[in-house]
């Protein structure tokens, strides 16, 4: 039985690797390595709980750091893994650092590296999102796409070969656990119900690292009428409170501060607010599986198809009013979903398949 190491180690991989990881153990042997990117319980282990996730087989314990320090660490880590484990192939997701070491340690052990949600980009190198995505996709073996667009934008960079629109593993997560969420939570505990408040989320760097930016996010949220639940990151409450802008949540009536909750929770919350306000990529597309208008607090975004189709607005929050915006928002008749049919994981599955037969017979 072949072997394939799996990286992951922040929130948003640990909801796209519980469906590809079920399709993938039916037939290989799987290891996998939490680097610990995130390492708060409620922002990373309790997804292993609810998702039915196998135990890592390796925990880095990265923890945070400078992009150079925390990148070189996993890579150094990952590497050591790779050469005690020998696996036929790596496997990542996404566009982080645990990406992007992952990929640097593969491609330079001659490892066969497949990239899950390859060829998005936003254009923005700006964002270290943006270049990790880059670096991978260029050092990959398998680029497994969510959409045609994201075909598109690999062609664009020369990559022609072994690109693959499988559809979006985040819509296979959203298909199989909203009824879960459904079952084990309830929207009681949030003192909320449903329709009659505005799910928010803050924290890209670009947002909580430039003061003016920061300030007008927060004032504009205290000047909505509805309730805003806000699962403060914890970074995000410490540039507040450094920032002396923590009084614009302190003073004002609609800002529900909560802990940050687990991926089932959050889906309840996504899949039952009148609107959703975030910097997060994944929380876009959700909103977008929920049917919820989103606003973007960015100038640019990876999932174009959701501006495209009228679901998500892209805001500046210096020079657009946020709040007009919110309460003007007319939304339009949902088509077809944009992301697949939700058996993105079992066409990735049957891609590395032939991958690998490929190889054999050659």
């Amino acid at each position: 039985m072949k072997k394939i190491i799996t990286i992951v180690g922040a929130r948003p991989q640990f909801i796209k690797l519980a469906p590809v990881s079920r399709e993938l153990r039916k037939q290989y042997k799987e290891i996998i390595i939490n680097t610990g990117q995130h390492y708060d319980y409620n922002m990373a282990g309790v997804f292993f709980e609810e998702l039915d996730i196998p135990k890592p087989d390796y925990d880095l314990g990265v923890g945070s750091g400078s992009h150079g320090k925390q990148t070189g660490d996993m890579l150094a880590k990952i590497e050591e893994v790779i050469f005690t484990e020998q696996p036929d192939a790596v496997l990542v997701y996404g566009d982080t650092n645990s990406t992007l070491a992952g990929a640097l340690a593969a491609s330079k052990l001659h490892i066969p590296l497949f990239h899950v949600e390859a060829g998005l980009r936003s254009y923005n190198k700006r964002m270290p999102e943006e270049v990790n995505r880059v670096l991978t996709d260029h050092v990959s073996d398998l680029l497994f796409c969510p959409t045609e667009h994201a075909i598109n934008n690999l062609k664009k960079e020369g990559i022609t070969e072994n690109a693959i629109a499988v559809g979006d593993v985040m819509y296979d997560a959203v298909k199989y656990n909203i009824k879960i969420a459904e079952q084990n939570y309830s929207l009681g505990k949030f003192n909320v119900e449903k329709g009659s408040y505005i799910l928010a989320t803050i924290h890209r760097a670009e947002n909580t690292d430039d003061r003016a930016r920061l300030e007008a996010i927060f004032t504009s949220l205290s000047r909505l009428s509805n309730t805003i639940i806000l699962p403060l990151h914890p970074r995000t409450q410490r540039l507040l409170r450094e920032q002396g802008l923590f009084h614009l949540i302190e003073s004002s009536d609609n800002i529900q501060i909560i802990e940050p909750v687990s991926y089932l929770e959050m889906l309840l919350l996504e899949q039952n607010a009148m609107a959703i306000i975030t910097d997060s990529g994944g929380v876009q597309k959700e909103a977008y599986f929920a049917k919820v208008p989103c606003f973007t607090l960015r100038d640019q975004t990876e999932w174009v198809e959701t501006v495209e189709v009228g679901w998500n607005m892209l805001v500046n929050p210096i020079t657009q009013d946020l709040a007009e915006l919110v309460k003007d928002k007319n939304m339009p008749i949902y088509k077809e979903n944009l992301y697949g049919d939700g058996h993105a994981s079992s066409k990735i599955v049957e891609q590395i398949d032939h991958f690998f037969n490929e190889k054999e017979d050659v």
